[in-house]
C-alpha cells in the first residue's frame, strides 16, 4: 500500500486538508484495498494473507509527525480488528512496521546526513546501531505472505534494529508558548 509522510509541523498548526490528505492515502487506501481482497479471499477455502505497510511511528511516537504516526496506528488497529473479523475464514491481516530504512519517502534524512558527513549516525537510537534496508523489509513481508507464518495473525511486525523494544527520544521540541 502507499503511504505518505504529513507536514512537519505540530498538530496545532495543522488545517483539515493537511490531515485528510495523509490519512485519505494512509488509512482509507489500505481500507478500499483489505475491503475488497477479503470478499475474493472470502470466496476461497485457502484463505490468504493480508499485509498492510504501517511504521514504527504508529507503535511509538517520536518516529514522525502526528499525522503520518496516528494514521499508521490506525493501520495497525485496522489489521488487528479485520484480523478478528475474518474469523474463520482462514485469512490472516497483519501490519509490517518498518523502522528507520533507506528509501524515497526517507531521502531527506539522508541527504542531510550526507551533507553534514553523518550518515554513519543514522539509526543510532536503534540497538543494531544502523539503519534498514528495503530487503529487510521485503524478507519479512514474504515471510508474513508464506505458510511460515501460518500462525500469525492480527499482529504488529515490527523491522526496526530493536528500535520499539525501548523509548528513546532524541532532540525532544518544547511546545511553542502561545
Amino acid at each position: 500500500n502507499a503511504g505518505v509522510i504529513g507536514p512537519l509541523a505540530p498538530f496545532y498548526e495543522l488545517d483539515q486538508d493537511e490531515f485528510d490528505f495523509v490519512f485519505d492515502i494512509n488509512v482509507k487506501g489500505v481500507f478500499n484495498v483489505f475491503k475488497y481482497v477479503a470478499k475474493v479471499m472470502m470466496q476461497q477455502p485457502d484463505g490468504g494473507s493480508m499485509i498492510a505497510t504501517a511504521s514504527v511511528a504508529g507503535i511509538r511516537s517520536g518516529a514522525g509527525d502526528m499525522v503520518y504516526s496516528s494514521s499508521k496506528a490506525a493501520v495497525i488497529s485496522m489489521c488487528k480488528t479485520m484480523a478478528n473479523q475474518l474469523t474463520g475464514t482462514n485469512i490472516r491481516v497483519n501490519a509490517i512496521c518498518p523502522g528507520l530504512i533507506e528509501t524515497g519517502m526517507t531521502k531527506m534524512v539522508f541527504d542531510m546526513a550526507d551533507a553534514r558527513g553523518t550518515r554513519g549516525k543514522i539509526g543510532q537510537l536503534n540497538p543494531l546501531l544502523r539503519y534498514g534496508v528495503p530487503d529487510e523489509i521485503a524478507s519479512a513481508v514474504l515471510f508474513l505472505a508464506s505458510d511460515d507464518s501460518s500462525y500469525v495473525n492480527g499482529q504488529e511486525f515490527a523491522v526496526c534494529g530493536g528500535l520499539t523494544s525501548s523509548l528513546p527520544v532524541a532532540n525532544r521540541k518544547k511546545a511553542v508558548q502561545m
